[in-house]
């Protein structure tokens, strides 16, 4: 495959936290930390993201909550509360497929878009790109940065050369040069370990890697990883994109009015969400087999009831009589005021069933 193609690369702006910042506005300018806690107790656990605030104080991914905690003790701890994000990516990607005919979701919080098709070159595709970024702000709340690039090896990179809410444009011809001061490790695929065989051979600019020998990286790495790293450092990847199969889903949470018990005006709210993925459904042509209940209530702790149906089906009558059922389940089994509610329909069979909207 030839790249005469116009790729996009959108990832979000420290996706987790900056949805805990929407929904609740108090915490911005503030250091956040969104942590996976083990379970042990106190804090054990490590830490899944934090904002630039709290990157500041040296605080990322991986580092135990403890250490974060020693850092900066005034940080705001938070757990994560992965409905929340699986419900605003949901929305995310609905976005990206208004403006793309082929979305490949990589993770909850980026995704691919082929263009090509869209723009007639790469001015035009920076200003669809600003269009999308646009839209993502307006419609969810929140930044993104984006990189647009002939391939997803270079648009990914060039997605995160600008952040936060960053957009960078390497046009076919650019691309050596893009790509030639920046790290060996911002090489998507090259790990630590890589980086450090490559730095001890003194290799430690992607421009350094694409000046050895297809020879020389196939005797150090093998065959499979020594060609791929020649041609990637080249800024070569002909990999399509495309969509992924995999466990999908759709769905819709609400923040109530106010927090509450209040089964009927649970209900009226799951009535309305109902509409709102019926009308999903129907523009794919999906039936669904299983219906979830989701409450969040106002300690922020997540609660699921889930159910399978028999047969599949795909009209909201369906959707509105199990969520109902699940909901009153719900409040008799955790009689707790809650502060969101939501649905999701998922297995889904039909025309078109190859989607990826929260499927992590």
């Amino acid at each position: 495959m030839p790249d005469n193609r116009i790729i996009l690369h959108v990832d979000m702006d420290y996706f987790f936290a900056q949805c805990e910042e929407r929904e609740h506005p108090e915490l911005k300018g503030k250091p956040v930390v969104i942590c996976v806690y083990s379970g042990r107790g106190g804090d054990s656990g490590a830490v899944s993201t934090s904002n630039y605030e709290a990157r500041k104080f040296g605080i990322k991914a991986g580092i135990p909550i403890s250490r974060a905690k020693k850092l900066n003790p005034d940080a705001v701890f938070l757990p994560v509360n992965m409905e929340l994000y699986r419900s605003i990516s949901d929305d995310i990607m609905e976005i990206l497929r208004g403006f793309s005919d082929i979305v490949e979701q990589e993770s909850i919080d980026e995704a691919f878009c082929d263009i090509t098709g869209k723009v007639a070159d790469f001015d035009e595709a920076k200003k669809l790109a600003a269009q999308i970024k646009d839209a993502i702000r307006q419609n969810v709340g929140l930044t993104c940065s984006a990189g647009i690039a002939p391939n997803k090896l270079v648009a990914k990179i060039a997605s995160d050369f600008q952040k936060p809410d960053g957009l960078t444009v390497v046009k076919p011809e650019e691309v050596r040069t893009f790509l030639e001061p920046l790290k060996v490790t911002d090489l998507i695929g090259v790990g630590k370990k890589t980086a450090e065989r490559l730095n001890e051979l003194g290799i430690n600019t992607i421009g350094d890697m694409s000046k050895l020998s297809i020879g020389e990286l196939v005797s150090e790495f093998g065959q499979a990883k020594g060609a791929w790293m020649k041609q990637a450092s080249q800024g070569i990847d002909t990999t399509p994109v495309q969509e992924r199969e995999g466990t999908e889903q759709i769905g819709r949470i609400t923040t109530l009015k106010e927090d509450t018990k209040d089964l009927k005006v649970i209900l009226d709210t799951i009535d309305r969400l109902s509409g709102e993925v019926s009308g999903k459904l129907k523009e794919r042509k999906l039936s669904f087999r299983s219906v979830t209940f989701i409450g969040i209530s106002t300690d922020f702790k997540t609660h699921t009831k889930s159910r399978t149906l028999g047969a599949p089906a795909k009209d909201a009558g369906t959707i509105k009589r199990v969520a109902n059922e699940l909901a009153r389940d719900f409040i008799v089994q955790y009689p707790t005021a809650l502060r969101r509610v939501g649905l999701r329909v998922a297995n889904f069979s039909g025309e078109k069933s190859q989607m990826t909207l929260g499927e992590f």
